[in-house]
């Protein structure tokens, strides 16, 4: 537990920290009714919020959707309103173009640190979703691909099998978040240490 999970700049988060601060997310989110097959949007900066975010989501039982602040506004409606988000998180400066009424949530939210940091007792099935990308809607409307639970673990085990990922290896995670192959250089190595 007291080892770097992940490191950006010249910070480090250990994997106890980590695993705290997604059981407080992931306890706040249960509390708004996010579970098995509810998609929450994920719309942060490539900083430590933004894996905390997406493991609070998994502990949950729900699936998260990828969101790029960067993408034109009527892309990002078209992928919240196809994928039936019912919340997003997100951090105050970025600026995120959303549905009137939208649930948010701000990462910064004092509230969270008093959530518990206990392992939340979820139970999601192999089948349950993980997590929905969308296409890049170069041949018109983006498209929802739904990953579950089943397809991610064996794709991470897969993937860190041919990488032979070792507990003393490095993942550079050069991959933007609404890239498919984010998973690929996340995943594997926090599962393996």
């Amino acid at each position: 537990p007291d080892a770097i999970a992940l490191c950006l700049d010249d910070q480090s988060i250990s994997y106890a920290e980590l695993n705290r601060q997604a059981n407080r997310l992931a306890h706040h989110l249960i509390g708004l009714g996010i579970g098995p097959e509810v998609l929450v949007g994920v719309a942060v900066e490539r900083s430590f919020d933004m894996v905390v975010s997406l493991l609070a989501v998994l502990k949950a039982g729900g699936a998260y959707v990828p969101l790029d602040p960067q993408y034109p506004r009527e892309r990002l409606l078209h992928m919240l309103q196809d994928s039936g988000v019912r919340l997003v998180l997100t951090q105050a400066q970025v600026a995120m173009p959303l549905p009137e009424g939208m649930a948010t949530v701000d990462l910064a939210d004092p509230h969270l640190a008093l959530c518990p940091e206990s392992d939340p007792k979820v139970v999601v099935a192999a089948q349950n979703l993980a997590y929905v990308i969308y296409t890049s809607g170069s041949t018109g409307k983006p498209k929802g691909v739904a990953i579950n639970h089943a397809a991610l673990t064996e794709f991470s085990s897969i993937a860190a099998g041919y990488s032979q990922l070792t507990a003393e290896d490095r993942v550079l995670q050069f991959a933007t978040l609404n890239f498919d192959g984010f998973v690929e250089q996340l995943y594997p190595a926090l599962t393996h240490g």
